[in-house]
């Protein structure tokens, strides 16, 4: 009877153990005005879906919200329980932040263009202008003609940033190199990309930087090379034997803090730039893959060395949110 009432008192112990785990996920929203497969959104969408899978969160989201219905969704989302938002605020941002002045017990983790807001309103963007200096110095090695397209989705300062750093790192170890840069007013329109970068083509670069999707195809078709962003393109978009490496950008270290920031209910307004770079984790530079043997070894040691000094801090990347213009 001892024996049966010990399992018993095990059994319920357990029960409770796993309930006051469960009672302890954070209830978390994502909401996005595209389709998770969307590359910037989809970097959100998988460092949520993972901390879900971990037993950290119950994860909802919500997407292809247009901006005309992304406060009702915010305000829903705050009503029905949820204690943390993720999301994009860049062209609500006044909106966003009188959701969250209505909703201070609810915290607010925000892609946009200002700056932290009240007590409950963080912000973020993606600084990975970091790799992008270290792709354009192996850009600036490769190049044989000394001429380098870039095509971006719009003229803004997280696209902006991207393209100078990219530039500076090329001008860095190729004086002589110039640039043409093109945007398609867009964030998804494969085709119009691919048009643009034909046309780069056609006045003689030699490599392409591929902000937005499409310019990998392009750079296949007219057998040049090409470097990606955001996402693993070499892998992700087509890209074995064209895509050099990508600027990739990470965001499950930011999730992981805020998720933590609001369990332990300490949660406040930041601006999380820092962790979307390279010293927290944020932002990295892929593998070169079947590259990795065409890259000059002086090359290679030199990315290497400066990506030890950034993430040192003993070497800093500039960050210009200009609009970038053409050299040629």
């Amino acid at each position: 009877m001892r024996k049966i009432l010990s399992a018993v008192v095990v059994g319920a112990t357990l029960l409770a153990g796993m309930a006051a785990a469960q009672a302890e996920k954070l209830k978390v929203a994502g909401i996005y005005t595209v389709p998770v497969q969307q590359k910037w959104a989809g970097t959100l969408h998988r460092a949520l879906v993972k901390a879900e899978e971990e037993g950290k969160i119950d994860y909802v989201f919500s997407e292809k919200t247009a901006n005309t219905d992304y406060v009702r969704v915010m305000r829903e989302y705050a009503e029905s329980g949820v204690k943390l938002i993720v999301g994009e605020a860049f062209g609500i941002s006044r909106e966003a932040r009188k959701v969250a002045d209505d909703y201070p017990e609810v915290a607010f983790l925000m892609g946009d263009p200002g700056d932290k807001y009240g007590s409950n309103f963080s912000v973020f963007d993606n600084y990975i202008h970091e790799p992008c200096y270290l792709m354009g110095v192996i850009a600036g090695t490769m190049t044989k003609t000394n001429k380098i397209g870039m095509i971006g989705g719009y003229p803004i300062g997280e696209v902006n940033r991207l393209f100078h750093a990219f530039m500076a790192g090329a001008k860095s170890v190729n004086p002589d190199v110039e640039f043409k840069v093109s945007f398609i007013g867009s964030w998804y329109d494969p085709p119009k990309a691919k048009e643009f970068a034909f046309a780069q083509v056609e006045s003689g670069v030699d490599i392409l930087y591929a902000e937005r999707a499409g310019v990998v195809d392009a750079a296949r078709e007219k057998g040049i090379l090409a470097f990606g962003n955001v996402n693993d393109m070499n892998k992700e978009e087509n890209g074995t034997d064209v895509v050099v490496a990508s600027a990739l950008w990470h965001m499950e270290n930011a999730i992981n803090y805020a998720i933590d920031l609001v369990k332990a209910g300490n949660f406040k307004a930041e601006n999380y730039k820092e962790w979307t770079m390279m010293q927290k984790g944020g932002a990295s530079l892929s593998p070169y893959y079947e590259f990795d043997s065409k890259i000059p070894a002086e090359t290679k040691a030199k990315v290497e060395e400066l990506a030890a000094k950034i993430k040192a801090g003993e070497f800093e990347v500039e960050i210009i949110d200009d609009e970038p213009k053409s050299t040629f």
